[in-house]
C-alpha cells in the first residue's frame, strides 16, 4: 500500500491543537494501565512542528508522526492515530511514510520505542518487521526497544 489513502505532509504551525488533541487520544488509553501519561501527550507539538519533525495524514488531522533524524537511524518518537480512524490504514501509511524518508535521508534504520505495558503496539511493530533490541528504564518509563532495517533510497 503506498500513501494515496492517506497522504502523509509536513504538518504546519495552525495544526497544531489538532496534532495535540489526535496524540492525546490516542494515548490516553493507556494512562490508568501504565500509571502516567504517556510522553507524547507531554510533547511542545508547535515546536516539534516548527522543528520538522511532524507529519501527518487527514484534513482534518487523523494521524499524527513525530521523527527525529540522528546520525545513525531516524529515531519514531510517536505515532497517533486518532481512535475514531483506527483500522482505516493511516497508522500503517505512517509507518511506511517513515521507513521511506529513513531511506530518503540515508539512513540505514529506523528505532522507536513504547512502554513495555503497551503489549499491543509491541505485536504491532513486531507484525511490521521490527525486531525488538532490549529495555530500559528511563525515568518512570519502562521502555522496549526495536530497529528495523530501510532499503537505501532507490533500491
Amino acid at each position: 500500500m503506498d500513501d494515496h489513502d492517506h497522504p502523509v505532509r509536513a504538518a504546519v504551525t495552525a495544526e497544531a491543537p489538532r496534532v495535540a488533541a489526535v496524540t492525546d487520544a490516542a494515548y490516553r488509553p493507556y494512562v490508568a494501565r501504565i500509571g502516567l501519561a504517556p510522553a507524547p501527550m507531554a510533547a511542545d507539538h508547535a515546536a516539534d512542528i516548527a522543528a520538522g519533525r511532524v507529519f501527518v495524514t487527514g484534513r482534518p488531522v487523523t494521524g499524527v508522526l513525530v521523527i527525529e533524524p540522528h546520525e545513525d537511524h531516524l529515531l519514531l518518537v510517536s505515532v497517533a492515530v486518532h481512535p475514531d480512524a483506527r483500522g482505516t490504514g493511516a497508522g500503517r501509511a505512517l509507518l511506511e511514510f517513515t521507513e521511506r524518508r529513513a531511506a530518503a535521508l540515508g539512513l540505514p534504520e529506523v528505532r522507536l520505542y513504547t512502554h513495555a505495558l503497551m503489549t499491543e503496539n509491541q505485536a504491532l511493530y513486531e507484525r511490521v518487521g521490527y525486531v525488538r533490541t532490549g529495555r530500559t528504564t528511563e525515568g518512570r518509563y519502562d521502555r522496549v526497544h526495536y530497529r528495523k532495517p530501510v532499503a537505501p533510497h532507490g533500491s
